[in-house]
């Protein structure tokens, strides 16, 4: 380890991450004891602080550990000379009540200054439920990742932590929310990766609606947004398919300049909903232009 830490010295960095196992689990992996963790924790940490380095603490597994252990690893490695502490919930295993628990445990542990991260992964599709306990419980950093990516399942996602964490708890955070989809399409651009059209906050249908019944409550957003789509600068807009409503093809023929009367309405509707049955998807405004000429020909 110390030659690990010997390179980022050489690099000229001015902090670091020591991480070091911490479940039985993960000792027996590795092949150490749970002394032999603490010892190797306290020298990396006494070399690199040496120096002169800031030290993260982050203690691999802690989530799964003995908690008298993950103790004494996170008490030996703070009186090393660690700056910060992360409990890590490596394999995503934990649910929020059990993050909120350790989080304030760790709390308990190292006192009020110590800076706290929470490490989170998605294997159970809880990642952003975690986080947002981890901050409840007294976490001041979380590590997370632009539209979750990351090993197995993701990472927490920052876009959604930040979201619940600013609209449902009232927690200011540092992220620019109006900018977090296009980082989201410029992160999926560079790496090649594609996201479900549904993902919260940055899935492209957030904010969009075929259903008919939700179409006629259209001119008043807070009732069928969980938040509204400026905050995120995204566009409202109305599709078209067999969901379909008659207030879904006036709000669409508006959108396009399209005239049409009451009285044809219901026929356009008829043959848009006959469309999207057929095709097995949504109507194209080039096949609604289309469908409209058919039954209002000029």
């Amino acid at each position: 380890m110390q030659a690990d830490i010997d390179e980022v010295i050489r690099l000229g960095a001015r902090a670091t991450v020591i991480e070091i196992p911490a479940s039985e689990i993960k000792l027996r992996a590795y092949g150490i004891t749970a002394e032999d963790s603490i010892r190797r924790a306290v020298d990396a940490v006494r070399h690199a602080v040496k120096h002169g380095l800031s030290v993260v603490f982050f203690p691999v597994d802690g989530t799964r550990a003995d908690l008298t252990h993950l103790r004494a690893l996170y008490v030996a490695a703070i009186e090393a000379g660690a700056k910060e502490a992360v409990i890590v919930d490596t394999i995503g295993a934990c649910g929020p009540e059990a993050v909120g628990y350790l989080v304030g445990q760790v709390r308990e542990w190292l006192g009020p200054s110590v800076p706290l991260h929470f490490h989170g992964h998605n294997d159970f599709g809880l990642a952003t439920a975690c986080a947002v306990a981890a901050v409840r419980a007294g976490a001041n950093w979380i590590q997370g990742t632009i539209n979750g990516m990351g090993e197995r399942a993701g990472n927490a996602d920052l876009g959604e932590v930040a979201m619940a964490l600013e609209c449902i708890y009232g927690v200011n955070t540092e992220l620019n929310l109006d900018k977090i989809r296009d980082v989201s399409r410029h992160v999926r651009s560079v790496s090649g990766y594609a996201l479900e059209p549904w993902k919260p906050v940055v899935g492209e249908n957030l904010f969009m609606r075929e259903s008919g019944a939700v179409a006629s409550q259209f001119h008043i957003p807070e009732a069928i947004e969980p938040f509204s789509a400026e905050i995120v600068r995204a566009r409202r807009e109305i599709v078209l398919g067999k969901k379909s409503g008659l207030d879904s093809i006036t709000i669409k023929s508006r959108e396009l300049g399209l005239n049409i009367s009451e009285a044809q309405r219901a026929e356009i509707l008829a043959a848009v909903k006959l469309k999207g049955i057929e095709k097995r998807g949504l109507i194209t405004d080039a096949e609604f232009r289309v469908i409209v000429s058919t039954v209002c020909p000029s």
